[in-house]
C-alpha cells in the first residue's frame, strides 16, 4: 500500500512494538509513505493517550526515523485528536505536523468503540446514537482544525446496527467534509472488529465518491504485524467505486497518489 497515513505507537498507551519495527514493516509491504498519528493528549481519558509532556519525544523520534530512512521510505509526522469541545488543545491544534486526523471516541463521555462500556449500547436508542455519532462528525468537519477525518463509520464497531438508512444519517455530515475539502481515510482496522468491514462502509463509499471527496488510507495500526494487514481488500475497495488516487500530506498540504 503506497499510502498509510493512520498509525501508532506505544505512547498510547494500548499499542506495541517499536516505531522502528513499523517502519520496517511498511517498507517491507512497499509503502511509500507512512504517517504516525499519535492519539493526541488532552485533558480527557489519558489512559488511552500520549501526554503533553512526550510530544516533543514523539516529534524527534519522527525526524531521527526520517533521517534514518530517507532513501526507503516517508515518513510523515501526525496525530489522531479526539473531536471534544472544551478539550482539545491549541498546543495539538497548532503543532508544526503534516496533518491531523479528527476522529470521534465518544459521544457525551461515553467511549462507545471500548469493549470496556460496550453495555451501553443496550441503554440508549440506537438511531440516536448514531444520529449523536454524525452530529459530532458534522461538527468536528465544521470546525476547520483537520485534515483527514478518522475511521468516518465507527460506530459501527460492535455491530449494532440503525433501523435508519445510514445514507441518511451521514449526509449533513458528508456534506461538511465537502464543503472544508477534507479527506476520508478508508481504515482497515474494522476488518479486525466484530463489524469485519473496512470503515467506511461500501454504502457509505458510493455517497463519497458521489460528492467526489478525496480519499486516504490507514491501517491504524496498534502493533507492527497490523501494517497492511488488509491492504488489498481497502485498494479493492477503493477501486470498486472509482477511485484510483489517493491522499498524502506535508506540513498540511495535499499531494495526490496514483495506488
Amino acid at each position: 500500500m503506497k499510502v498509510d497515513l493512520h498509525n501508532h505507537t506505544t505512547l498510547c498507551n494500548h499499542a506495541t512494538g517499536s516505531m522502528d519495527e513499523y517502519i520496517q514493516k511498511a517498507i517491507e509491504k512497499n509503502t511509500q509513505y507512512f504517517g504516525f498519528s499519535e492519539h493526541a493528549p488532552m485533558d480527557f481519558d489519558t489512559k488511552y493517550r500520549m501526554r503533553f509532556d512526550q510530544m516533543a519525544a514523539y516529534e524527534q523520534d519522527i525526524l531521527a526515523l526520517q533521517e534514518k530512512y530517507k532513501n526507503q521510505i516517508n515518513i510523515l509526522y501526525g496525530y489522531e485528536v479526539d473531536f471534544l469541545p472544551n478539550f482539545m488543545d491549541k498546543r495539538v491544534l497548532n503543532a508544526k505536523v503534516d496533518y491531523l486526523i479528527g476522529s470521534v471516541h465518544f459521544i457525551g463521555k461515553w467511549g462507545f468503540d471500548n469493549p470496556e462500556f460496550i453495555g451501553e449500547y443496550k441503554n440508549r436508542d440506537i438511531d440516536l446514537i448514531w444520529k449523536e455519532y454524525f452530529e459530532a462528525i458534522e461538527a468536528m468537519a465544521k470546525s476547520g482544525y483537520f485534515d483527514i477525518v478518522g475511521h468516518l463509520d465507527l460506530i459501527k464497531v460492535f455491530k449494532y446496527m440503525p433501523k435508519k438508512d445510514i445514507r441518511l444519517l451521514a449526509k449533513d455530515a458528508l456534506v461538511a467534509i465537502k464543503k472544508v475539502n477534507m479527506v476520508i481515510e478508508i481504515n482497515m482496522a474494522g476488518y479486525r472488529k466484530p463489524i469485519a468491514q473496512a470503515y467506511p462502509s461500501p454504502l457509505l463509499l458510493e455517497e463519497i465518491s458521489a460528492l467526489d471527496i478525496p480519499i486516504t488510507f490507514g491501517s491504524d495500526a496498534h502493533k507492527p504485524e497490523q501494517v497492511s494487514l488488509y491492504s488489498n481488500e481497502v485498494e479493492t475497495l477503493a477501486k470498486a467505486y472509482g477511485y484510483n488516487k489517493c491522499v498524502t500530506f506535508k506540513q498540511r498540504e495535499k499531494e495526490l497518489i496514483t495506488f
